[in-house]
């Protein structure tokens, strides 16, 4: 069984995430490893107490987890796989009890982000109280008997705690993914079957330099789905530059590759993997 390290607690979205990518490729269950940190998801990986990882890198209405990109760079471990994960907030709180016994919810703030509208409208008696995980506020009122509080997690983290929904799928935006990176040695990617990339690069500070590179692998027919900066520290106004490029030839990428290194500065291939969608 594979040991898979998450950012978070057992119950939590990281947890569906790395349920769904092992069950649909490989039909089998994991063991989940824990861990307080994105940080920790790495340091597990190379300290042999996890096989592969599963990290948070990007959300349909929070936008990208920018801390997140920068490990991509910082750790040798690479992208290979993803998973976009449909995330329904939910309601939940001991057995028995109503909406209107709750008059407080315990949350992660993504959480309080992602349901203000349904508390506000609907609930507005109800005092939302930050936290640092979805999955472990489920667990803490489990295990306290905490009549009166409720917590917004997984439906997964419902049936763990054995937690009664309230209300479900409570997110103002019903088209809410994640997309997880997923991370894991032991997987050998065909090269036939690799259609999508993750690249991080630096350019010469020159004006055009970035259109220049843009247009090469428009040429070459790569999809750039994603691109994301972040400075680089010590280096005025100069950027790392995150990039994702889908296509349908491995053979034009490689050669898509060839054409722009001369004009970058550094290229770091962070992974070749099949796409998710």
């Amino acid at each position: 069984m594979t040991k898979v390290a998450i950012q978070g607690f057992s119950g939590c979205f990281h947890e569906q995430a790395a349920a769904s990518f092992y069950k649909k490729h490989f039909d089998q269950d994991i063991e989940i490893v824990e861990c307080s940190t994105f940080d920790g998801l790495f340091k597990s990986m190379g300290e042999g107490k996890a096989q592969a990882a599963v990290m948070a890198i990007e959300n349909t209405t929070s936008g990208g987890l920018i801390p997140n990109f920068e490990l991509l760079r910082k750790y040798p471990q690479k992208i290979k796989g993803e998973v976009y994960l449909h995330i329904h907030q939910n309601l939940m709180a001991l057995p028995g009890q109503k909406l209107e016994d709750i008059r407080e919810v315990h949350t992660h703030y993504m959480a309080i982000n992602q349901t203000r509208v349904f508390f506000e409208s609907e609930c507005p008696w109800i005092r939302m109280v930050e936290t640092e995980d979805t999955a472990k506020s489920a667990g803490d009122i489990a295990r306290g008997g905490l009549k009166g509080v409720g917590a917004v997690a997984s439906s997964l983290a419902a049936e763990k705690y054995g937690l009664e929904i309230l209300r479900p799928e409570i997110e103002t935006y019903k088209e809410n993914f994640t997309r997880f990176l997923v991370f894991d040695e032991s997987l050998s990617v065909p090269q036939e079957l690799v259609n999508k990339a993750s690249l991080c690069f630096t350019l010469h500070h020159v004006p055009g330099s970035l259109a220049h590179i843009l247009t090469i692998l428009s040429f070459y027919d790569m999809n750039l789905t994603r691109i994301q900066s972040l400075p680089i520290p010590g280096k005025k106004w100069q950027y790392f530059f995150y990039a994702d490029i889908k296509f349908d030839s491995y053979k034009r990428y490689t050669q898509a590759l060839s054409a722009v290194r001369p004009l970058l500065e550094d290229l770091d291939i962070l992974g070749e993997y099949v796409s998710a969608i």
